[in-house]
C-alpha cells in the first residue's frame, strides 16, 4: 500500500458510527500504510436511538440535540483511527436522518431518504474531484440491510462516482460485506460463550452485508493495533454502539461479532490480483480504471 494517487480512498456513510462498525480496521490500516483517507457522512444521524440513560434528552422526541452530540462522538472516533479528513455531504445538517424503514421521518422534506439523488451525487463528485481517490467503498444496493438512509448512501455514491468521471475515474468500487460462513460461525460463538451484559444474541438476518463466501473480493485482517483502533473508535460512538470483547450491541441489547476482519465485494473496476490483502492491491500509480 502507498501513498499518492494509488493510496487516497473515499469512504462514503449514512451516520457517525457506521464507518467504524463497517470500516475500522480498513481505515486505520491506511492511515498505518500511509495512505489519505477521506469520509463523507450523509446525516447527523440525529433519529438515532440512545443507549446511556444519562444522555437519554438528547433523543429527537426529546431535546433533539443527538445530531451535533453525535458529530462530536465521530470526531472522537477519527481520532482514534487516525483519520484527519471527514466532511458532512453536503455540510452538517444538509440532510437529516430519516429514521428506520417506515417511520414517518421518511417523509420529511429535509430527510435524505427524500434527498435528490443528482443534487446529494453532486455535492459527492466536488468532493471525489478535489480529493481523487482510487478507491470508493460504500454500501450495497440494498444499504446492508435496508436502512433507508444506507439504500441511498449507495445511490449517492454511486451516483457521485459518475457524474465525477469526466474530472477523475475511481479505479475500484468496493461495498462492504461479510461471508456468510464466518457470520454464522461468530454467531454461534457468541451464543456458546453467553450474552454478557447484552440480553441476547442477534440472528443472521441483522448482521450488515452478508453474502455467499464465493462473493467475497477481499479480506482486509486487521493487526492487534488495528483491531484496537477499531474497538476504540466504536466505543467511541457511545450514544449508539455498547461494546464487549470481541461483541458490540446496539440500541436493541443483541450482541453482534465486533469484525477483527473486514470484507468487501469489487462492485466496480480493476480485479483485485491473486493473494490481495489491501485495498489499493494491483493499482497503478497513475489515475485511471472504471466506475460504471
Amino acid at each position: 500500500m502507498t501513498s499518492g494517487e494509488a493510496g487516497r480512498v473515499l469512504l462514503v456513510h449514512a451516520h457517525p458510527d457506521d464507518e467504524s462498525i463497517n470500516n475500522g480496521v480498513t481505515m486505520a490500516a491506511c492511515v498505518a500504510a500511509g495512505a489519505l483517507v477521506t469520509l463523507v457522512t450523509c446525516t447527523l444521524g440525529e433519529e438515532g436511538e440512545v443507549i446511556p440513560a444519562s444522555l437519554a434528552h438528547l433523543a429527537a422526541d426529546r431535546d433533539d440535540a443527538l445530531g451535533p452530540y453525535r458529530a462530536g462522538e465521530l470526531a472522537a472516533a477519527l481520532r482514534e483511527l487516525g483519520v484527519t479528513d471527514h466532511r458532512f455531504l453536503g455540510g452538517a445538517g444538509r440532510w437529516r436522518d430519516s429514521g428506520m424503514s417506515g417511520a414517518p421521518q421518511n417523509d420529511r422534506p429535509s430527510a435524505f431518504w427524500r434527498a435528490d439523488v443528482d443534487e446529494a451525487g453532486a455535492a459527492l463528485a466536488e468532493v471525489i474531484a478535489e480529493v481523487r481517490p482510487r478507491v470508493l467503498i460504500t454500501y450495497d444496493p440494498n444499504g446492508g440491510y435496508g436502512h433507508p438512509d444506507h439504500i441511498q448512501t449507495h445511490r449517492v455514491a454511486m451516483r457521485g462516482a459518475r457524474l465525477a468521471a469526466p474530472r477523475h475515474r475511481i479505479a475500484r468500487v468496493l461495498w462492504n460485506c461479510a461471508p456468510r460462513s464466518v457470520v454464522r460461525a461468530r454467531l454461534a460463538e457468541l451464543r456458546a460463550d453467553g450474552p454478557g451484559r447484552f440480553r441476547g444474541v442477534a440472528e443472521e438476518e441483522a448482521v450488515p452485508g452478508v453474502v455467499a463466501d464465493h462473493e467475497v473480493a477481499l479480506a482486509v485482517a486487521g493487526t492487534a493495533a488495528q483491531v484496537a483502533a477499531k474497538a476504540a473508535a466504536m466505543t467511541a460512538h457511545a450514544t449508539q454502539i455498547d461494546v464487549e470483547g470481541r461483541g458490540f450491541a446496539l440500541s436493541n441489547g443483541l450482541a453482534q461479532p465486533l469484525w477483527e476482519t473486514e470484507w468487501y465485494r469489487l462492485a466496480a473496476g480493476e480485479p483485485f490480483p491473486a493473494g490481495a490483502r489491501d485495498i489499493f492491491a494491483g493499482l497503478d500509480e497513475e489515475p485511471g480504471g472504471v466506475t460504471r
